[in-house]
Parts: C-alpha cells; sequence; structure tokens
C-alpha cells in the first residue's frame, strides 16, 4: 500500500492536468526550471510593496498569489516598507524620491498605461509598476508576470505602454438560450439559467484573461438581438456579471433591439423620432444605470439581415443611433451602430456600407461609433480594407474584427488571425495622404478623434479550452494584444503565446511559430487564392461550394462573387463595371484599377480576367489558381510534419487534439482542393497541370455532399 499510494495520487494528479488542459490559456504560471532566474525572480517578490486596498488592488494580489508560487515555488510577502521592497506598485511615486534613485515617466502614460522599471543603480535592485490608475496597476501585474513568463532577465524589464484606443471589446454572439452564434467551442459561457444566484469561476477566469490582454469591455449578447435582455428579470443577471467584472476593468454592453419598445414596452411603434419611443428608451436606460451605474452602452445592428431599424419608419441610421445616444449620453453610455448594412437592390455588395453610411458623415452624435467590418463583405478570409476607413472624418470610426473562424475553417483549422488583422491595419488609407493607416483611423489620431475603440467577434464558449482549437487560443490572444498595440508584430504575439502556453524550448518555438505565421496564407490559398471570395457553403459557410446558385438573393450566393464561366473569371469593381473602386482615395484606386498593378491577391476582387491572362508569376489564372490551391494543401502537410517533430515538448492531451485536428485540417484542404479545381476546370476547360495530382472524387461527389447540423450556425 505504501507503494501503491504515490503513484495512485500521481495517476489522479495526471488525469487532473490532462482533463485540464488548455483550460489555464496563457496564464498557465509554469514553473521556472531556470536556477539563475528563478533566484532573482524570489529575490525581487520576497518583498512586494502594494498600497491601498480596492477591488482591483486586491485582483492584483490575488493574481500574484497565484502567479508568484506557481512559477516560483515560494510565496509573495507583502511589506510596508518601500525601501526593502524588491517590487513596488505605485500610482503617484516622485521621480525625486530617495526611495528609488530612478526615472519614471508617469506623464507618458494615459490613465489605463503602465511602466515597468528595473532599478539597481544603487542598493536593493527593484522593479517599479507604475500607473495612473488602480487599472493601471492591475494591467501593469499581467505585463510583469508575462515578462516573466517569457523568462525576461529583471535588468530588460523596461517598457512604457497605454493602450492606443480607448474601447477594446469582445463582441459575443450569444442567445440567450446559450447557442452561440457562429461559435465552434460549445455553449455560451453565460448561464442564464442559474444567474444571478450561481456565479460561476469560470466567470471571474474569463475576466482574468481579458485584462491580462488589455480588453475592457464585453458586449455579452449576440447582435441578432433577442429584446428579453432588457427586462428587469434578465438585467439583474447583467448586473451579477458586471459587478464580477468591474474590478478587472471591465465594462459590460447588451445589444439592444430596436423594436424593443414594442415588443417589452407595449408601444405601437419604434420609431425613433417618436416621443413616446424617446421617453421609452430613456426610462429603459435609467433603469440599467440604476443597477449597474458603469453600464458601457449598447450595440445595434439595425435593418440588417431582417433585423429591426430606423428604416422601417422611412428615418435614416443617424436617426436611430442618435436618439438611443440621447437617452445614454447622461449617464457617459455610447452606442455601437454596426455598419454591415446591405439593401436587396444594391448592384454590388461590396458598396453598400459606404453607399449607406458615407452621406451621413458629421450626423452622428459624439458618443456614437460606426463599427465596421474589417473589409467591405464580410470577415473573409482576405478582403481589401473597407472603403469607410478614412472616409468618415466627422465620424468616430471603430473597427469589427471577427476572432471566431466563421469563414476560415471554423474550430478544425489552425489559423493564426495576428497576419490577417495586420494586414488590414498596416493597409494605407491615404486619406491624408501617404501614411494614413488603417489603424491611425482606428486609434483617432488621423483625425483627431477621442472615442476610439476595436471589436472583436468571440470565440469563446464552454469548452474546456475555452475556444475549441488549442491554437484558437492564440487569436483571442493575438486580438487583446493588437487592440491595446497595433504596431506589435504578428511573430512577437505568437511567440508570446507559445511559451506562456505550450513551451519555451527555442528549437519548438521556432517551428510553432512557423506553423502559425505561415497558416494564414496557406488557408487562403486552399480556401480563396488570387481574389475570390465567398464561395463556402450556404448558412453554416462550413466547406466549399463555389457552384452555389439557390437563394433568389444574388448576393447570397457564391457565384455572384465569382462569375465564372468559359471567358473568365472575376467581379470587375472598376469604372466599366459596378465602379467601387471609386470608394477609395484615388492613391488606392489607381494601385488596384489597373491589373498590371493589383496585387495578384487582389485581382479577382477587381477584376474579371480571361482564363489565360497572365499573373505577375508568369502563371496563367488557371495555371496559378492551380499553383495556389495544391500549395495550401501542401502546406498543411508542412505543418503536419513540423508538428510531430515537438511532440516531445508538449503536453500529450495538447499534442494529441492538434495533431488529430490538423489531419482534419488536411482532408478538408484537400476537399476545398478538389472541390474548386474540378469546378473552375469546367470553365477553363484546361488541364490541371502536371505534375500535380489528379482529384479522387468527381465534381458530382462533391456537389452531392451535404453537411448538416454544422456547429454555430441556429
Amino acid at each position: 500500500m505504501k507503494n501503491f499510494l504515490p503513484v495512485f495520487c500521481f495517476l489522479i494528479l495526471s488525469a487532473c492536468c490532462h482533463a485540464q488542459a488548455g483550460y489555464h490559456l496563457w496564464l498557465n504560471y509554469n514553473y521556472i526550471n531556470n536556477p539563475t532566474l528563478s533566484k532573482q525572480y524570489r529575490e525581487l517578490t520576497s518583498a512586494v510593496y502594494l498600497p491601498g486596498h480596492s477591488p482591483t488592488l486586491d485582483a492584483v494580489r490575488y493574481e500574484l498569489n497565484k502567479a508568484i508560487p506557481a512559477m516560483l515555488g515560494s510565496n509573495v510577502l507583502y511589506t510596508r516598507d518601500i525601501r526593502s521592497a524588491g517590487v513596488i506598485f505605485t500610482k503617484n511615486l516622485s521621480e525625486k524620491s530617495d526611495q528609488v534613485p530612478c526615472s519614471l515617466p508617469f506623464e507618458a502614460l494615459n490613465e489605463e498605461g503602465y511602466f515597468i522599471r528595473y532599478c539597481g543603480a544603487s542598493g536593493k535592485p527593484k522593479i517599479i509598476i507604475g500607473a495612473k490608475s488602480d487599472i493601471g496597476l492591475l494591467y501593469g501585474a499581467f505585463g510583469l508576470l508575462r515578462m516573466m513568463q517569457l523568462h525576461f532577465a529583471p535588468q530588460k524589464m523596461n517598457t512604457t505602454t497605454s493602450p492606443a484606443v480607448k474601447l477594446r471589446l469582445l463582441n459575443h454572439w450569444d442567445n440567450l438560450n446559450r447557442t452561440v452564434e457562429r461559435g465552434y467551442a460549445g455553449f455560451s459561457i453565460w448561464n442564464w439559467h442559474t444567474l444571478p444566484e450561481y456565479r460561476d469561476p469560470r466567470y471571474t477566469d474569463y475576466a482574468r484573461a481579458n485584462a491580462s490582454i488589455g480588453i475592457n469591455g464585453t458586449v455579452l449578447t449576440n447582435v441578432n438581438a433577442n429584446a428579453t435582455v432588457l427586462t428587469r428579470e434578465w438585467l439583474l443577471k447583467v448586473k451579477t456579471l458586471a459587478d464580477l467584472f468591474r474590478p478587472y476593468g471591465i465594462k459590460v454592453y447588451l445589444t439592444a433591439r430596436f423594436s424593443a419598445p414594442i415588443e417589452i414596452g407595449k408601444l405601437k411603434t419604434a420609431d425613433p423620432l417618436s416621443d413616446s419611443v424617446k421617453n421609452w428608451w430613456k426610462e429603459k436606460v435609467r433603469e440599467i444605470y440604476a443597477l449597474i451605474p458603469d453600464f458601457g452602452g449598447f450595440l445595434v445592428k439595425a435593418n440588417s439581415e431582417g433585423q429591426p431599424g430606423p428604416q422601417d419608419y422611412n428615418r435614416s441610421h443617424a436617426d436611430g443611433a442618435n436618439m438611443l445616444a440621447d437617452a445614454l449620453a447622461p449617464h457617459g453610455g455610447i452606442v455601437m451602430w454596426r455598419a454591415f448594412v446591405y439593401r436587396p437592390d444594391i448592384t454590388d455588395r461590396f458598396r453598400a456600407a459606404y453607399d449607406e453610411f458615407k452621406p451621413l458623415d458629421g450626423k452622428f452624435r459624439d458618443n456614437v461609433l460606426i463599427q465596421v467590418k474589417n473589409g467591405p463583405i464580410d470577415f473573409q478570409p482576405r478582403e481589401p480594407f473597407s472603403p469607410l476607413f478614412g472616409a468618415m472624418p466627422q465620424t468616430n470610426m471603430m473597427m469589427e474584427f471577427q476572432i471566431t473562424q466563421e469563414y476560415v475553417g471554423q474550430a478544425t483549422h489552425l489559423f493564426f488571425v495576428a497576419p490577417w488583422y495586420k494586414e488590414v491595419l498596416d493597409a494605407d488609407t491615404y486619406a491624408k495622404g501617404k501614411g494614413s493607416t488603417v489603424s491611425k483611423v482606428v486609434d483617432g489620431s488621423l483625425y483627431g478623434k477621442t472615442l476610439t475603440g476595436v471589436a472583436g467577434v468571440s470565440n469563446i464558449g464552454n469548452d474546456i479550452n475555452w475556444c475549441g482549437h488549442p491554437f484558437a487560443q492564440a487569436n483571442w490572444y493575438a486580438f487583446g494584444r493588437l487592440a491595446w498595440n497595433a504596431t506589435l508584430p504578428a511573430g512577437e504575439i505568437a511567440e508570446e503565446w507559445i511559451k506562456q502556453t505550450l513551451t519555451h524550448e527555442s528549437l519548438a518555438v521556432q517551428r510553432i511559430k512557423h506553423i502559425m505565421l505561415h497558416s494564414t496564407e496557406a488557408l487562403i490559398n486552399y480556401m480563396t487564392p488570387i481574389g475570390l471570395t465567398h464561395i463556402m457553403q450556404d448558412g453554416h459557410h462550413y466547406g466549399p461550394m463555389p457552384w452555389g446558385n439557390s437563394f433568389q438573393r444574388a448576393d447570397w450566393n457564391p457565384v455572384y462573387y465569382h462569375r465564372a464561366d468559359t471567358n473568365g473569371i472575376g467581379f470587375d469593381r472598376t469604372e466599366k463595371g459596378s465602379n467601387a473602386l471609386s470608394q477609395y482615395f484615388t492613391e488606392v484606386k489607381q494601385l488596384f484599377e489597373n491589373p498590371a498593378t493589383c496585387p495578384d491577391e487582389y485581382l479577382l476582387w477587381f477584376h474579371r480576367v480571361p482564363w489565360h491572362h497572365k499573373m505577375k508569376s508568369g502563371r496563367t489564372v488557371w495555371e496559378e489558381l492551380c499553383y495556389r490551391y495544391y500549395t495550401g494543401v501542401d502546406s498543411v502537410r508542412s505543418f503536419i510534419k513540423l508538428w510531430r517533430s515537438v511532440e516531445k515538448w508538449i503536453q500529450p492531451a495538447i499534442y494529441r487534439q492538434v495533431s488529430d485536428l490538423l489531419e482534419r485540417q488536411l482532408y478538408e484542404a484537400l476537399w476545398w482542393r478538389d472541390a474548386c479545381i474540378l469546378y473552375f476546370q469546367t470553365f477553363s476547360k484546361m488541364p490541371i497541370p502536371k505534375p500535380y495530382e489528379a482529384p479522387k472524387q468527381t465534381l458530382e461527389y462533391f456537389k452531392n455532399l451535404k453537411i448538416n447540423y454544422a456547429p454555430g450556425h441556429w
């Protein structure tokens, strides 16, 4: 029995660790098996100066008490003597203080920013975390713990950082029945049935994870809104979440169904210019703020895809947004009004949001943001940036990214979003000449805006690892890091996540980072190369369907976007076509309007070309399509090989899950490649170039495949 018990305990602990694989995200706080670093860290944390108490400062203590013992095997000791402290948290330490002979850049910070300074000029070495607010100190604590997890030498812990945008929000597309639209990681983490009495510990872990990457707001409910959440019974549930999130600097927001005055207010109209409607919303907002004093405001999807809105009453989007903004303004609340609107009578859906909102520039209240998707269509694997960015100088503009992988493989594909986001953020709008990047529009610096924001459609569910695919966690992480600082390189973000989540082994880090950074282009190649777009299956968007043409509405069909026939392929958006290119500033328009200067990656977005058109590679369009599709599949094969080579450094449960999912990704990449090549070959009439392998199935086989009950499609 004596010999059995240790083995039994080890098996129990091992099973527990495997069951929890991935739950702790990038807050694993793994033991630092580096004697030199561990000794330095232990000496510094042997005395921590953290003055005062508040819910947020208590959250700092909670995190330190959780992280330091796990990473160092020693407890955190707190001191009231600043001179003896090795780690100092402060909001007001004087630059000239004889207690700390270091220059401390408080003046460089905004209210959420922080600095971390190593000070070893004399006496005991110190790490100083400074901020102007408690939440800044919390962000600083997470910054310190991130550096420790990344094994920074204390002497290199020197940073000063503030978030570039004010609002850094997750948009949950969670329904009140716990289903999640476009959710691929199980059901909603909000268990409305047991709220407000039962406070699932997972809610706090959610807040911790978000705060650790600087996310400061969450929209709890689906943009296809349900007015029920605005009733008092449900607002009490929302209040509970708001109370839990507040210490972590996270405000809650709700989606407002425009017809709520009718559905739960018993009015006969939701006309935004009606006095009774205005008063109803004002009273509802007062009720919300009485329960949740720091309520953030409303996100609204209106007159889009069947949702009610002001146009139902012949009013404008500005009329609708301003009515809600006026109700929220006395309480400091905001309206985020989505620009994802496209009428059924448009000739090119690309033009829809710009044509709808550009004429309204300057007509929105100061507490309204127009939330614009990164591209003009709908979160496609590759899109040119939306022409609305830079086009509305008198309006607050907010970026909307998709973290959940609706169009990019869902939860079966490894797809790292950072290069995808960076491609858009770094794009130059030329709104005020060269250097007028999208990121400068979003952070407000281009037009001097102070109300700024970035939203990410959440990929979080109640799966044990939160996101379904282990690598999908990296996308949540990347969104937060880029929302805070859009200049961070994608490779740096990938390496941070790998080291905090998977391994520090240098060879493994480099190989995994290679997979992540190349996964974006690989998926585009085997799904939608050289400007193909929206050729996914109907409804759930899972798998290829370039032949799709069953909807009465043209722009819901894949054939609308690629327009392939025996003469050629692509959507003409030049002056000879839909003239969507006219929505961009001159320099961008000129780049894209000439096939000779248009980057190959966007060719079919803007041009209809014959099958024999020569690409910059020297290949014809048909040859280039084949090359990209086959290269994409080969990339996945290389990912599988690289992943196998790092097995000994990865936790077994995570290794097996990723390994199995990569095999599934290869299966689906082949499905995409073969289905698309066979379909487009019916128009090109050209053979598949040698030495590419011929598809093993027929086009009819792929056309007859039926996908039932795809996740995230409710």
